[in-house]
Protein backbone atom coordinates (compact mmCIF):
# COMPACT_ATOMS: atom_id res chain seq x y z
CA UNK A 1 0.00 0.00 0.00
CA UNK A 2 2.90 2.34 0.71
CA UNK A 3 4.12 2.11 -2.63
CA UNK A 4 0.99 2.19 -4.50
CA UNK A 5 1.03 5.77 -2.38
CA UNK A 6 4.06 6.97 -3.69
CA UNK A 7 3.44 6.13 -7.06
CA UNK A 8 0.46 8.50 -6.90
CA UNK A 9 2.13 11.47 -5.69
CA UNK A 10 4.54 10.73 -8.03
CA UNK A 11 1.83 11.14 -10.55
CA UNK A 12 0.20 14.01 -9.15
CA UNK A 13 3.55 15.94 -9.22
CA UNK A 14 3.95 15.33 -12.87
CA UNK A 15 -0.01 16.00 -13.37
CA UNK A 16 0.27 19.27 -11.77
CA UNK A 17 3.45 20.64 -13.28
CA UNK A 18 1.85 19.71 -16.59
CA UNK A 19 -1.35 21.40 -15.58
CA UNK A 20 0.43 24.55 -15.07
CA UNK A 21 2.89 24.60 -17.68
CA UNK A 22 1.48 23.41 -21.06
CA UNK A 23 -2.12 24.51 -20.07
CA UNK A 24 -3.37 21.15 -21.41
CA UNK A 25 -4.79 19.49 -17.58
CA UNK A 26 -2.79 16.28 -15.59
CA UNK A 27 -6.03 14.38 -16.92
CA UNK A 28 -4.02 13.11 -20.28
CA UNK A 29 -1.27 11.44 -18.15
CA UNK A 30 -3.11 10.84 -15.33
CA UNK A 31 -5.93 8.63 -16.76
CA UNK A 32 -3.35 6.28 -18.57
CA UNK A 33 -1.21 6.23 -15.12
CA UNK A 34 -4.71 5.03 -13.06
CA UNK A 35 -5.77 2.52 -15.72
CA UNK A 36 -2.16 1.26 -15.41
CA UNK A 37 -2.71 0.88 -11.85
CA UNK A 38 -5.76 0.19 -10.93
CA UNK A 39 -6.30 -3.49 -12.15
CA UNK A 40 -3.44 -4.27 -9.59
CA UNK A 41 -5.44 -2.74 -6.49
CA UNK A 42 -9.06 -4.58 -7.09
CA UNK A 43 -10.59 -1.98 -9.52
CA UNK A 44 -13.03 -4.69 -12.14
CA UNK A 45 -11.58 -4.54 -15.33
CA UNK A 46 -15.42 -3.24 -16.28
CA UNK A 47 -14.58 -0.27 -13.47
CA UNK A 48 -10.77 0.82 -14.78
CA UNK A 49 -11.58 3.40 -17.19
CA UNK A 50 -14.37 5.14 -15.07
CA UNK A 51 -12.79 4.90 -12.18
CA UNK A 52 -9.36 6.23 -13.67
CA UNK A 53 -11.57 9.35 -15.22
CA UNK A 54 -13.39 9.68 -12.04
CA UNK A 55 -10.69 10.06 -10.02
CA UNK A 56 -8.79 12.29 -12.53
CA UNK A 57 -11.59 14.55 -12.54
CA UNK A 58 -11.60 14.70 -8.90
CA UNK A 59 -7.85 15.36 -8.35
CA UNK A 60 -8.37 18.59 -11.03
CA UNK A 61 -10.55 19.87 -8.29
CA UNK A 62 -6.91 20.23 -5.98
CA UNK A 63 -4.43 21.45 -9.47
CA UNK A 64 -6.66 23.62 -10.84
CA UNK A 65 -7.38 25.34 -7.43
CA UNK A 66 -3.58 25.91 -6.79
CA UNK A 67 -2.80 26.41 -11.00
CA UNK A 68 -5.68 29.35 -11.07
CA UNK A 69 -3.90 30.79 -7.81
CA UNK A 70 -0.65 30.96 -9.71
CA UNK A 71 -2.05 32.46 -12.83
CA UNK A 72 -4.20 35.17 -11.13
CA UNK A 73 -1.34 36.54 -9.28
CA UNK A 74 -0.15 37.63 -12.59
CA UNK A 75 -3.16 39.22 -13.60
CA UNK A 76 -3.61 35.63 -16.61
CA UNK A 77 -7.46 34.82 -15.53
CA UNK A 78 -10.47 36.54 -17.29
CA UNK A 79 -12.54 36.00 -14.84
CA UNK A 80 -15.54 37.55 -16.76
CA UNK A 81 -15.39 34.46 -19.40
CA UNK A 82 -14.69 32.47 -16.04
CA UNK A 83 -18.60 33.74 -15.40
CA UNK A 84 -20.17 33.11 -18.60
CA UNK A 85 -18.40 29.54 -19.35
CA UNK A 86 -19.08 27.72 -16.31
CA UNK A 87 -23.42 27.16 -16.18
CA UNK A 88 -22.46 25.19 -19.60
CA UNK A 89 -19.48 23.35 -18.46
CA UNK A 90 -21.25 22.39 -15.18
CA UNK A 91 -24.29 21.10 -16.93
CA UNK A 92 -22.04 19.52 -19.78
CA UNK A 93 -19.68 18.08 -17.52
CA UNK A 94 -21.86 16.17 -14.91
CA UNK A 95 -24.80 14.97 -17.80
CA UNK A 96 -21.31 13.42 -19.85
CA UNK A 97 -20.45 11.60 -16.30
CA UNK A 98 -24.00 10.23 -16.04
CA UNK A 99 -23.23 9.04 -19.51
CA UNK A 100 -19.66 8.22 -19.10
CA UNK A 101 -20.58 6.00 -16.34
CA UNK A 102 -22.75 3.82 -18.35
CA UNK A 103 -20.57 3.50 -21.36
CA UNK A 104 -18.65 0.10 -21.83
CA UNK A 105 -15.07 0.38 -20.59
CA UNK A 106 -13.82 -0.46 -24.62
CA UNK A 107 -15.72 2.48 -25.80
CA UNK A 108 -14.04 5.10 -23.47
CA UNK A 109 -10.91 3.58 -23.67
CA UNK A 110 -10.83 3.65 -27.78
CA UNK A 111 -12.68 7.59 -27.26
CA UNK A 112 -9.55 8.16 -25.54
CA UNK A 113 -6.91 6.79 -27.26
CA UNK A 114 -8.44 9.21 -30.04
CA UNK A 115 -8.50 12.16 -28.05
CA UNK A 116 -4.90 11.12 -27.49
CA UNK A 117 -4.08 11.38 -31.06
CA UNK A 118 -5.67 14.35 -31.93
CA UNK A 119 -4.11 16.24 -29.29
CA UNK A 120 -0.98 15.11 -30.21
CA UNK A 121 -1.08 16.12 -33.85
CA UNK A 122 -2.01 19.58 -32.83
CA UNK A 123 1.11 19.81 -30.61
CA UNK A 124 3.20 18.51 -33.24
CA UNK A 125 1.61 20.97 -36.22
CA UNK A 126 1.61 23.41 -33.39
CA UNK A 127 -1.53 24.70 -34.79
CA UNK A 128 -3.44 27.28 -33.43
CA UNK A 129 -7.11 28.84 -34.46
CA UNK A 130 -6.76 32.14 -36.40
CA UNK A 131 -7.70 34.94 -33.61
CA UNK A 132 -10.57 36.11 -36.07
CA UNK A 133 -13.37 36.65 -33.93
CA UNK A 134 -13.96 37.79 -30.19
CA UNK A 135 -15.62 36.19 -27.15
CA UNK A 136 -19.18 35.78 -28.05
CA UNK A 137 -21.93 36.48 -25.16
CA UNK A 138 -23.38 34.95 -22.19
CA UNK A 139 -25.82 32.22 -24.14
CA UNK A 140 -22.76 31.50 -26.85
CA UNK A 141 -19.96 31.32 -24.30
CA UNK A 142 -21.95 28.96 -22.13
CA UNK A 143 -22.91 26.66 -25.26
CA UNK A 144 -19.12 26.49 -26.13
CA UNK A 145 -18.53 25.36 -22.01
CA UNK A 146 -21.06 22.61 -22.41
CA UNK A 147 -19.49 20.80 -25.27
CA UNK A 148 -15.89 21.13 -23.32
CA UNK A 149 -17.80 20.11 -20.27
CA UNK A 150 -19.03 17.03 -21.99
CA UNK A 151 -16.07 15.79 -24.05
CA UNK A 152 -13.62 16.72 -20.70
CA UNK A 153 -16.05 14.16 -18.81
CA UNK A 154 -15.46 11.33 -21.39
CA UNK A 155 -11.57 11.86 -21.00
CA UNK A 156 -11.20 12.87 -17.46
CA UNK A 157 -9.53 16.46 -18.18
CA UNK A 158 -10.15 19.48 -16.97
CA UNK A 159 -10.66 20.68 -20.66
CA UNK A 160 -7.02 23.06 -21.58
CA UNK A 161 -6.82 21.79 -24.57
CA UNK A 162 -10.17 22.45 -25.98
CA UNK A 163 -10.49 25.66 -23.98
CA UNK A 164 -7.28 27.45 -24.83
CA UNK A 165 -7.77 27.24 -28.51
CA UNK A 166 -11.23 28.31 -28.32
CA UNK A 167 -10.32 31.24 -26.62
CA UNK A 168 -6.90 31.96 -28.16
CA UNK A 169 -9.48 32.09 -31.60
CA UNK A 170 -10.96 34.40 -29.51
CA UNK A 171 -8.11 36.89 -29.85
CA UNK A 172 -7.15 36.24 -25.88
CA UNK A 173 -3.89 35.89 -25.35
CA UNK A 174 -2.00 32.62 -25.58
CA UNK A 175 -0.98 33.01 -21.82
CA UNK A 176 -4.23 34.68 -20.33
CA UNK A 177 -6.05 31.42 -22.20
CA UNK A 178 -4.09 29.38 -20.37
CA UNK A 179 -4.43 30.95 -17.40
CA UNK A 180 -8.49 31.25 -17.29
CA UNK A 181 -8.37 27.74 -18.54
CA UNK A 182 -6.55 26.62 -15.25
CA UNK A 183 -9.73 28.45 -13.58
CA UNK A 184 -12.00 26.62 -15.67
CA UNK A 185 -10.99 23.23 -14.78
CA UNK A 186 -12.12 23.94 -11.06
CA UNK A 187 -16.23 23.94 -12.12
CA UNK A 188 -15.76 20.85 -14.79
CA UNK A 189 -13.89 18.63 -12.10
CA UNK A 190 -16.03 19.30 -9.22
CA UNK A 191 -19.54 18.70 -11.56
CA UNK A 192 -17.26 15.93 -13.27
CA UNK A 193 -16.50 13.92 -10.48
CA UNK A 194 -20.21 14.35 -8.78
CA UNK A 195 -21.62 13.00 -11.97
CA UNK A 196 -19.00 9.99 -11.28
CA UNK A 197 -19.69 9.52 -7.93
CA UNK A 198 -23.58 9.59 -8.59
CA UNK A 199 -23.16 7.18 -11.83
CA UNK A 200 -21.41 5.24 -9.78
CA UNK A 201 -22.66 4.37 -6.90
CA UNK A 202 -23.94 1.27 -5.57
CA UNK A 203 -21.97 -0.44 -8.30
CA UNK A 204 -20.75 -3.96 -7.05
CA UNK A 205 -17.62 -5.53 -6.80
CA UNK A 206 -15.97 -2.26 -6.08
CA UNK A 207 -12.51 -2.18 -4.09
CA UNK A 208 -13.12 -0.27 -0.15
CA UNK A 209 -12.02 3.42 0.00
CA UNK A 210 -13.95 4.55 -3.36
CA UNK A 211 -16.81 6.92 -3.54
CA UNK A 212 -18.74 5.96 -7.02
CA UNK A 213 -16.28 5.78 -9.49
CA UNK A 214 -13.66 7.79 -7.33
CA UNK A 215 -10.83 6.47 -5.92
CA UNK A 216 -10.27 8.34 -2.31
CA UNK A 217 -6.55 6.88 -2.07
CA UNK A 218 -5.64 7.53 -5.41
CA UNK A 219 -6.67 11.71 -4.83
CA UNK A 220 -5.64 11.56 -1.63
CA UNK A 221 -1.61 10.62 -3.51
CA UNK A 222 -2.54 12.51 -6.58
CA UNK A 223 -4.05 15.60 -5.29
CA UNK A 224 -1.59 16.21 -2.78
CA UNK A 225 1.55 16.31 -4.92
CA UNK A 226 -0.22 17.88 -7.57
CA UNK A 227 -1.40 21.23 -5.21
CA UNK A 228 2.16 21.34 -4.54
CA UNK A 229 4.16 21.30 -8.14
CA UNK A 230 1.42 23.04 -10.35
CA UNK A 231 2.73 26.86 -9.39
CA UNK A 232 6.14 25.41 -10.34
CA UNK A 233 4.58 24.34 -14.10
CA UNK A 234 3.17 28.22 -13.60
CA UNK A 235 6.61 29.61 -13.43
CA UNK A 236 7.78 27.70 -16.00
CA UNK A 237 5.22 28.66 -18.26
CA UNK A 238 6.52 31.67 -18.25
CA UNK A 239 10.16 31.19 -18.70
CA UNK A 240 10.59 28.03 -20.95
CA UNK A 241 9.86 27.45 -24.74
CA UNK A 242 6.57 26.16 -24.74
CA UNK A 243 6.21 25.40 -28.20
CA UNK A 244 9.07 23.23 -27.88
CA UNK A 245 8.08 21.18 -24.81
CA UNK A 246 4.44 20.91 -26.26
CA UNK A 247 6.04 19.20 -29.20
CA UNK A 248 8.09 17.04 -26.90
CA UNK A 249 5.40 16.03 -25.10
CA UNK A 250 3.23 15.21 -28.18
CA UNK A 251 5.56 12.81 -29.06
CA UNK A 252 4.90 11.35 -25.52
CA UNK A 253 1.13 11.00 -25.80
CA UNK A 254 1.78 9.23 -29.19
CA UNK A 255 3.66 6.69 -27.40
CA UNK A 256 1.03 6.50 -24.52
CA UNK A 257 -1.71 5.83 -26.96
CA UNK A 258 0.32 2.83 -29.05
CA UNK A 259 0.89 1.06 -25.45
CA UNK A 260 -3.12 1.61 -24.36
CA UNK A 261 -4.17 0.93 -28.24
CA UNK A 262 -1.63 -2.72 -28.66
CA UNK A 263 -3.55 -3.56 -25.07
CA UNK A 264 -7.00 -3.74 -26.39
CA UNK A 265 -5.68 -5.83 -29.23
Amino acid sequence: MLLTLVIYLACGAVAGVLAGLLGVGGGIVLVPMMVAIFPTVGVPAEYVQQMALGTSLASIMITSISSARAHNKRGAVHWDIFRNITPGILLGTFVGGLIATHMPTLALKIIFICFLLVVSLQMLSGYRPPATRNMPGFVGTSGVGMGIGLISSFVGIGGGTLSVPFMSSCNVPLHHAVGTSAAIGFPIAVAGTLGFIVGGWGRPDLPSMTLGFVNLWALLGIASASFLTAPLGVKLSHALPADKLKRGFACFLVIVAAKMAWGLL
